[in-house]
């Protein structure tokens, strides 16, 4: 099981991307109209010194993490699953085929104007405290603005807020073993302050069309795959939300375990930032937590749909998806003309109504596909997730 993850705002450094400019000299030139200045002299000389600035930082990024991930899809072929750290996961979504390269580079650009608008905040990463005794510490202290912004392993937490209240922070955590580093960051990142930015930034969201996740990408907000009739919500909320890179982390080693496969984790853009992340993660999750959230999935599966329904974030809405053991040519040509018929009779868009759902109102938001070889289903608006065309009659 392999997944493929972006690094976020932090790993950028003057030098990133060489080799790869050169490699993809379409992309840059298009990535350069579109930002109207050289991604490529930014990336490896910035002799302006702007590279550390939000609203470059994040466009610089976002290009760099793309040609990584097209360079490692070229020689390695695609993964099983997607994920990346705040900024990150715009490439991840990229490499999941949610939009082109020159929309999420539109978007990144955006992103970061919007963040850097913000002033005033501050960041520190807090080491070998867990998330109760932060939340406790700052309960205690009064520091009721400054809130969790990442939580990048179980010993290792960003909070971040107004910059006084993190000054002032740093001499509450001088306890014990905990560690408090201060970040060379303007903004209060992925806390409320930045609710204006999420806002506005939604409102950008809806003028661009995006399409469900081809793989599986795990969001920050949830540490769950993106559903796909929530990914403008999702990345909208990602802005002023906590990152939660530690449970994304855990909830594919989880099913790494639950699938009896070895899992591999691969980062693709500069540093390794992510890399030993992933490695702090592993030593420090115990079983206990991997049980617990396999039981949570097992829970939450079963409420979705009592037959076992698949989410898109689980399967992509493609024909081509292979052909379940046990299942028969007979079925699944059977299942290709059931296919055939709803599309023709039933555009997307159709109302309809669902025998495990009689009183729901629910309109299908793609054609219908085959699913495992053999299913015949539609994925439905109103319910978030495929049901069998068996089940479902126009409204």
């Amino acid at each position: 099981m392999k997944t493929y993850m972006f690094p976020g705002q932090g790993s950028q450094a003057k030098g990133m991307g060489a080799g790869l400019f050169e490699r993809f000299p379409e992309l840059c030139e298009r990535a350069d109209a579109v930002l109207g200045y050289s991604i490529r002299e930014l990336c490896l000389e910035d002799p302006q010194e702007r590279l550390g600035k939000t609203q470059y930082t994040q466009p610089a990024l976002y290009v760099v993490n793309a040609l990584s991930g097209y360079a490692r899809i070229e020689d390695a072929g695609r993964p099983d699953f997607l994920a990346g750290h705040s900024l990150g996961e715009f490439n991840a979504l990229l490499a999941a085929g949610c939009f082109d390269f020159e929309t999420g580079l539109r978007l990144v650009q955006k992103r970061g104007e919007l963040m850097g608008q913000v002033v005033g905040g501050g960041m520190a990463a807090v080491l070998n405290a867990s998330r109760e005794q932060i939340e406790q510490i700052l309960a205690d202290n009064g520091l009721s603005n400054l809130s969790l912004a990442n939580y990048n392993s179980p010993s290792q937490i960003v909070i971040s807020g107004l910059a006084e209240e993190i000054a002032r922070a740093r001499e509450c955590f001088k306890q014990g073993k905990i560690r408090f580093y201060p970040l060379n960051t303007s903004g209060a990142f992925h806390s409320a302050y930045m609710r204006e930015s999420m806002e506005a930034f939604r409102a950008f969201l809806q003028e661009f069309e995006f399409v469900s996740p081809a793989i599986p990408v795990i969001a920050n907000v949830s540490a769950r795959p993106y559903q796909a009739g929530a990914l403008l919500d999702t990345l909208a909320r990602q802005i002023a939300n906590t990152v939660q890179w530690s449970d994304s982390v855990q909830y594919l080693l989880a099913l790494a375990q639950a699938r009896n496969e070895p899992i591999e984790f691969v980062e693709l853009g500069p540093g390794e930032v992510l890399t030993r992340l992933v490695e702090a993660i592993r030593q420090q999750t115990p079983a206990t937590r991997i049980e617990q959230i396999l039981s949570e999935e097992k829970l939450a599966s079963a409420q979705r749909n009592a037959v076992e329904v698949p989410t898109p974030a689980t399967i992509a809405p493609t024909v081509s998806a292979p052909t379940q053991v046990g299942a028969t040519p007979a079925h699944q040509l059977a299942a290709e003309g059931k296919i055939a018929h709803w599309n023709q009779q039933h555009p997307v868009g159709t109302a309809v109504r669902s025998k495990l759902l009689p009183e729901q109102a629910l309109e299908t938001r793609s054609e219908a596909v085959l699913l495992f070889g053999h299913r015949a289903a539609v994925y439905l608006k109103g319910y978030n997730g495929y049901f069998d065309l068996d089940e479902l009659s126009a409204a």
